[in-house]
This record gives structure tokens, sequence and C-alpha cells, in this order.
């Protein structure tokens, strides 16, 4: 879909956009959304030039971003972005927060970016193409469940789900050495990728969530699904486990006996 000097010309284009996370006149400028939900300047200045250059170069493709009024389900091709993943963490000058950029094609991802600017972090996938850390390829872990690490999400924004997730979160605990919650979708996504956490388990995605990340865990051979193990659809919120194939049936030996985000939060979830 997208020649390798098309490839590296996007990357470039996310380092640049890069840059932006540390003005701190824009990270600084803070709206609430929501509750634990905030958006800052920054998000919507990665998240304007990114649009504007990638509308110059790709007229054809659409758009589909956190900060801005979306179309269901786009066709063909279209951009999905997350300007800031990590928001919370940019405000508080954690330096684990990630632009992450995805393109699909009728609903498929088929390139993928996810950059961290504060570690210089560049994580890329192509569909077909391996994923890779810079020039390095990535491969998902072969640690055992039981001896790795398995990233988790608290969703926040949605606090109904405090009790359901912390029980969640005990069972993992007791299939795995530890547990970690980063902050960012896209990292926790790009550090299963890496091998450097086994799984990671989290409620109510948004597309611009995982779309980069997902494909990253893909093409470094791992698994992406929902929580009853079916596939994951990238224009709908979900409930998703990521992981190192050999890790993906201890994981869903826990989350395909739990309720749907939807069933939660009465059809408004994944």
């Amino acid at each position: 879909m997208l020649t390798a000097a098309e490839q590296q010309a996007i990357l470039n284009l996310v380092r640049e956009a890069g840059t932006l996370l540390f003005n701190h006149a824009l990270s600084r400028d803070i709206t609430v959304k929501g509750q634990a939900n905030f958006v800052t300047r920054c998000d919507f200045a990665v998240q304007a030039q990114l649009k504007g250059v990638l509308a110059s170069r790709w007229p054809s493709a659409g758009f589909y971003s956190e900060e801005q009024v979306n179309q269901p389900k786009p066709t063909g091709l279209c951009w999905v972005l997350d300007p800031v993943d990590g928001t919370a963490n940019l405000m508080s000058g954690l330096g684990q927060s990630a632009i992450s950029l995805a393109l699909l094609q009728n609903g498929q991802p088929v390139f993928g970016a996810v950059y961290n600017p504060f570690t210089g972090e560049l994580f890329h996938a192509a569909a077909g193409g391996g994923a890779f850390l810079g020039d390095a390829p990535l491969s998902v872990s072969d640690v055992p469940l039981g001896d790795g690490l398995v990233a988790v999400g608290t969703s926040p924004y949605d606090r109904s789900l405090a009790g359901p997730n912390f029980a969640l979160f005990e069972q993992l605990f007791a299939a795995c050495a530890d547990l970690r919650r980063i902050g960012s979708a896209a990292l926790d996504l790009a550090y299963v990728a890496a091998g450097r956490m086994v799984g990671y388990v989290e409620r109510n995605l948004k597309p611009w969530d995982f779309a980069a990340g997902a494909l990253l865990v893909q093409e470094a051979g791992g698994r992406v699904c929902r929580f009853d193990g079916t596939p994951v659809h990238f224009f709908e919120n979900t409930d998703m486990v990521a992981s190192a194939p050999d890790s993906a049936p201890g994981l869903l030996a826990v989350t395909t006996k739990l309720p749907t985000t939807a069933a939660l939060l009465g059809g408004q979830g994944s």
C-alpha cells in the first residue's frame, strides 16, 4: 500500500510532530473533558499539524482522530490518530506519552507508528512487512506468562468499571509475575511487540488508542483480540487482550469469563 519512501516520509512527519510535546506552553494549557479526561493545546497542535500535511499528500484518505468529531466506521483509506496518547502523563511530566498514527484500508491497519519523543523510540510496522523499533526488528516475548509482566489499563474515564477492573487485575496478578500500568495504550502495545511485556489487557479502548499498536503486536508475531477471543474491529470500542502467543491462553482464561464493558455500561462500551 505504501512504498518504503512513503513510509519513511510518514515516520519523519511523526518525529517532527513529536517536538510539540516539549512545548510546555502547549502541554500546560489544559481543558477538562470529563473525569480524569483531559486535553491540552498540545493535543490539538499535533492533530492539526499531522492532519494538514497528511491531507496534502494523501487527499483521498479520511482522517479519524481523538480530538474531533468523526464519521462512524469510515471506509477506504483512513488515517487514525491519537495526537497524544498519555495526556495525563504529559501534564505530569512522566515522559510516557506517544503519538499514535495508523493507516487503515477498509477497516484494517496497513501501517502504524507509535512515537515517544521523550525516549526517542519510534516503533513502526507495515502489514506483512514486520514490526521495528527504528531499524531493529521486533518479536514478542517467549517468556512464560507466569514469569512475565502484563500491562493493564484502569479505564479512568469510567469509574463505574473500577470494581470489575480491579477484580480482573487480581486474577491477572495471580497468573503473571507482576502488573504494570504505563498510562498509554499505544506504548503498552508497543512494549508487547518489543517483548518487554508478555501481555496487555484493558477495557473499552477507542480506535485511536490501539490501531497502530495492534498492528505492531501482530507484525511482531503476537495476537490481538477481544476479551472473548474474537477478532478486534478497528472502528469500534474494544475490550482488548494483546499478547505473545504462548501467553494468550492464560490471559483469555481470565477474560473470557468476564462481562463485556458494553454489558457493564448498558451498551455504551465495546
